[in-house]
């Protein structure tokens, strides 16, 4: 055990060692993942947060329910209890036919073409689920409730939000897998010339009887360094961008009566980014001295 982690330690020595020797061209480097993982980092927080946003906005999406004309007083109460002990409902308004037809003789002009009160009992419903499909599943519920004439969903504005979102989470993703087939190929391609200043090294290493394995490992070890610094410095882009968008974004809420600001990446989101560059740095070049190796033929 000892003998292992003390060749792990001069490995990870020898890699240090490489990298602070070439400085500029490792900062080059951090900086190109840096900023390939930033962009759909940012991408990913704004609509997070926008999802969360469409949840606490004013507009939330409204049920309508229409009593029938005949529908007796008791069985208006009794949807009324209904609706107060629903578990899918977050707040309700009753309107009586009689307030609904008080409000409408303020009109002069409709109070005197109209004699009787054409207007029914109404309760608008907000949900607590706002997704398209949950709104759906409410409407279909009223609706069979008795005394209820007629449910109407106003639900097209959350499914058209909810269809963007969607759209921009797919995006982030294709985005995200395009630059990360990108980063595999830039570590690769670092990885491969590295290889190939060495080779003479690593020819002699094969002669004298040194695996494949042990010629690898400080290569990982490199690609996932630079997959590490990489996600350190993506991180430091990300916080700074979206704290400079903050300004901008508090001043915007402020004229609609919000204090809404995009909240900055947690851990879990941080962790992920870490361990993604890492992953990439190691598969990139995993691939690269695979290959070297497959070519490599000494005599």
């Amino acid at each position: 055990m000892k003998h292992w982690i003390n060749q792990h330690t001069q490995v990870w020595r020898l890699v240090l060692s490489r990298i602070m020797r070439n400085k500029l061209s490792t900062l080059m480097i951090w900086g190109v993942i840096g900023i390939a993982l930033s962009l759909p980092a940012i991408l990913y927080i704004v609509i997070d947060n926008l999802n969360q946003l469409a949840g606490n906005i004013r507009n939330e999406p409204q049920i309508s329910v229409f009593m029938k004309l005949d529908a007796e007083a008791a069985l208006v109460k009794e949807f009324n209890q209904t609706l107060q002990q629903h578990p899918g409902i977050a707040k309700y308004q009753f309107v009586s036919k009689e307030a609904a037809w008080q409000e409408m003789q303020e009109s002069q002009n409709i109070a005197s073409q109209l004699e009787e009160n054409p207007l029914p009992d109404a309760f608008f419903i907000e949900p607590k689920d706002h997704s398209p499909d949950a709104i759906s599943r409410l409407h279909h519920e009223l609706q069979g409730y008795p005394g209820v004439e007629h449910v109407l969903a106003d639900a097209d504005w959350a499914k058209r939000l909810y269809a963007l979102l969607q759209l921009g989470r797919k995006a982030v993703w294709v985005l995200s897998g395009l630059l990360g087939f990108a980063l595999v190929a830039i570590i690769g391609n670092t990885i491969r010339l590295q290889i190939a200043t060495q080779r003479e090294e690593i020819e002699v290493s094969k002669l004298i009887g040194a695996t494949d394995g042990f010629i690898r490992r400080p290569f990982l070890y490199a690609g996932s360094l630079y997959g590490l610094g990489g996600s350190l410095l993506a991180l430091g882009f990300v916080n700074g961008i979206l704290t400079i968008f903050n300004f901008s974004v508090a001043e915007l809420a402020e004229l609609y009566g919000s204090s809404f600001i995009l909240v900055l990446p947690g851990w879990e989101i941080s962790l992920g980014i870490v361990a993604c560059a890492v992953v990439l740095g190691w598969l990139g070049s995993y691939i690269a001295v695979s290959r070297s190796l497959a070519s490599l033929n000494p005599h």
